[in-house]
């Protein structure tokens, strides 16, 4: 393997060093320079990565929908398993399954490529990238880094199509810009997760919602991270976690994660948020993100809006913690962010047993709006800002525009 090619399989590679409980781990750049050394959460988890072996490409994931009862890895051979994986859940959270959306989009051409034993020139294999890009969009509405990552992608393959003269040369120039995309969020990760641990005390009672750990970015989280490094930091804190209905992603998900991790937590039902905050003992709510309009309203899992409201009625904190790929500056107001119905199965059954009535009228929004005027901070990778927030997001970007 040749150096350059090395130094993009090794993209993505970490450096781990066991100490005591905590993982010093090295983030490498698509160079293979260091860009940051830091303990972090020594969780072990991934969620979704790259790999290449004898029978070809694949997406890899763990399956979040069996979790916690089972741990099973997929390897998606098609871009087809990545769409069905994102639907179904087996892959979740807004930055993890932006991240599998830009790997199946590269994952497309590969499948292709074997198929017509590379057989194609580059003005169909540009079409046919850009058709599962496409498809890979359109699966869930609400959480913009799906659409992001794949436009990100489509928009990259334009740009440089002048600079390439193979089917080759594109599928690795696609696959390299996926990985960068990954790392972008691992970085982001420990970033906010630094940033977000300087809100929290020593003895803090924090409450979250939904599952916003490494299950559901490339690195350690995003309303995780700074509960994990303030933990490693010898801070002494405690999560209240909601279970967080209809899919229960806190009571399958975060309650594992940070169970494996040796987080002290309790589980609470959804309804019971307002029963600790009454009496008192709830000092901040850490939540993610799944898109956050220009204004500062949040899209978010559903009863995060009900949790911002309680917390504000008793002058709790509430933190929202999300990548700056979060945030989708073309919507003014959150009025104007899609919100994904899901099949009324998931609130009438658990785990495939009825829990209601045959034929009962059901309504499912996946996620609500939680108006920006709720919201104490937005912490991102770069700073933690605060109202008003229609001119500090847009601060956040004139200092440091973005790609794509």
């Amino acid at each position: 393997m040749s150096s350059q090619k090395q130094g993009k399989a090794d993209a993505l590679k970490r450096v781990r060093t066991l100490s005591g409980d905590k993982s010093l781990e090295t983030c490498a750049d698509l160079s293979g320079e260091k860009v940051g050394t830091r303990f972090i959460a020594s969780v072990g988890v991934k969620s979704v990565w790259w790999e290449e072996d004898e029978q070809g490409a694949a997406v890899c994931l763990i399956d979040q929908s069996l979790l916690p009862l089972e741990v099973r890895y997929l390897k998606l051979r098609h871009e087809q398993e990545v769409a069905e994986a994102i639907q179904s859940l087996r892959v979740r959270g807004a930055p993890a399954i932006g991240v599998a959306a830009a790997f199946g989009t590269v994952l497309s051409l590969f499948c292709l490529l074997r198929e017509r034993k590379d057989e194609i020139d580059l003005i169909e294999a540009q079409l046919h990238v850009r058709s599962a890009g496409k498809l890979l969009k359109s699966i869930r509405p609400t959480a913009v880094n799906l659409a992001w990552a794949v436009e990100r992608m489509l928009k990259h393959m334009d740009e440089n199509l002048h600079s390439i003269s193979s089917t080759q040369e594109l599928k690795q120039l696609l696959l390299t810009e996926a990985l960068t995309i990954a790392q972008e969020d691992c970085d982001a990760c420990l970033r906010m997760g630094e940033l977000g641990a300087s809100l929290i005390a020593d003895g803090d009672t924090l409450l979250t919602h939904c599952n916003t750990g490494a299950l559901a970015t490339t690195g350690i989280g995003t309303a995780l991270a700074p509960i994990y490094m303030a933990h490693h930091a010898g801070k002494k804190l405690h999560v209240l976690v909601d279970e967080t209905r209809p899919v229960l992603q806190g009571a399958r998900l975060t309650a594992w994660e940070l169970q494996r991790e040796g987080v002290p937590l309790t589980l609470i039902t959804d309804n019971m948020a307002g029963y600790f905050m009454r009496q008192g003992h709830i000092k901040a709510v850490f939540v993610g993100a799944d898109r956050i309009a220009a204004n500062g309203d949040v899209a978010n899992k559903i009863g995060t809006y009900s949790v911002a409201v309680l917390a504000s009625v008793h002058a709790i904190p509430f933190y929202v913690v999300a990548p700056i790929s979060t945030i989708d500056r073309s919507l003014p107001s959150g009025e104007h962010i899609p919100v994904e119905q899901r099949k009324p199965e998931e609130v009438t059954t658990v785990k495939g047993v009825a829990i209601a009535p045959p034929g009962v009228a059901v309504a499912n929004p996946a996620f609500d709006i939680t108006p920006h005027q709720y919201v104490t901070a937005i912490i991102t990778e770069r700073g933690i800002i605060r109202e008003p927030y229609d001119v500090t997001l847009q601060e956040l970007f004139d200092k440091c525009p973005t790609r794509a």
